[in-house]
């Protein structure tokens, strides 16, 4: 039997193995800078930080060692928004029998100051984009990474707070004050669903990326464009492509790489999603 950080890190394996997923790395298809090996090599060093969720260490340490591990390979960032799903989710399984929204709602609700200090200076490791605060946010601007900790210091900021003050734009954040909606929904379909767990990976991310547009696209393109994304897949999703006309899919996915959108926390997501029908012991391997 699998022990949580070990279901965390093959859902991190075959998020990234399910092919086409638009816009984003899979088995067949690279970025200009991100390779597939390069998620290999990042979920290989998060080990030690999903381990330390495991065993109780504190969510913000034990994310800040999983991003600092993840990121010692040649293609940067990799899986930070996954992390942040994965962590809290892994601390929540080794409490628990048995996943539910209402007990990770618990973890989150319980993360300190000293876990939003961890979270803060994960960015300390990697580059992770992040749209412009505000200017009366500027001294706790993320990418500050530990500079910014004595402000989260001085305002008592808990991790779930710095998370709440993220949403509605950034849809992992928002994952942590819904307690984890979408990636139970997404658990849920991919149980649901046929075939290898890759193919079933792909199926739940276009049809995760039909249902709401996702924000990086939005941050790094425009809400038009995030729009148009998902527009386009639910289109697919409707007729049942990834059946009827892979082809179609698979030309989708070249249009996004060709032209650099990366619906990267759709990927974050599911990735959540395969934890979670995993560790629940519904998605066999």
């Amino acid at each position: 039997m699998r022990t949580p950080a070990q279901n965390a890190r093959l859902a991190l394996l075959l998020e990234v193995a399910g092919t086409p997923k638009p816009g984003n790395v899979d088995r067949r298809r690279d970025l200009a800078d991100l390779r597939f090996e390069h998620f290999l090599a990042g979920t290989v060093g998060a080990e030690t930080g999903l381990e330390m969720a495991q065993h109780g260490d504190q969510v913000g340490d034990a994310f800040e060692r999983a991003i600092e591990g993840m990121a010692a390979q040649g293609g940067g960032n990799t899986q930070f928004g996954a992390l942040l799903l994965l962590v809290p989710l892994v601390r929540t399984a080794a409490d628990h029998d048995r996943l539910s929204p209402s007990v990770v709602e618990s973890v989150a609700e319980g993360t300190t100051v000293a876990d939003a200090a961890g979270f803060y200076r994960a960015f300390d490791h990697v580059d992770v984009f992040v749209d412009d605060p505000p200017a009366d946010m500027e001294p706790l601007d993320v990418r500050r990474g530990s500079e910014a900790v004595p402000a989260i210091e001085k305002r008592e900021l808990t991790l779930l707070e710095v998370m709440d003050r993220s949403v509605p734009g950034d849809d992992v954040a928002r994952e942590w004050v819904t307690g984890f909606e979408r990636s139970f929904a997404a658990a849920d379909q991919l149980v649901e669903a046929e075939g290898p767990a890759t193919d079933r990976a792909a199926s739940i991310f276009l049809s995760l990326l039909a249902e709401r547009p996702d924000t990086l696209v939005t941050n790094r393109h425009s809400q038009e464009v995030a729009r148009e994304v998902s527009d386009r897949a639910a289109s697919l999703v409707e007729r049942d492509a990834l059946e009827t006309d892979p082809d179609a899919v698979e030309s989708f996915a070249d249009d996004l790489i060709e032209h650099g959108i990366n619906p990267g926390t759709t990927a974050d997501v599911t990735a959540a999603g395969l934890y979670i029908a995993l560790e629940r012991g519904e998605l066999e391997i």
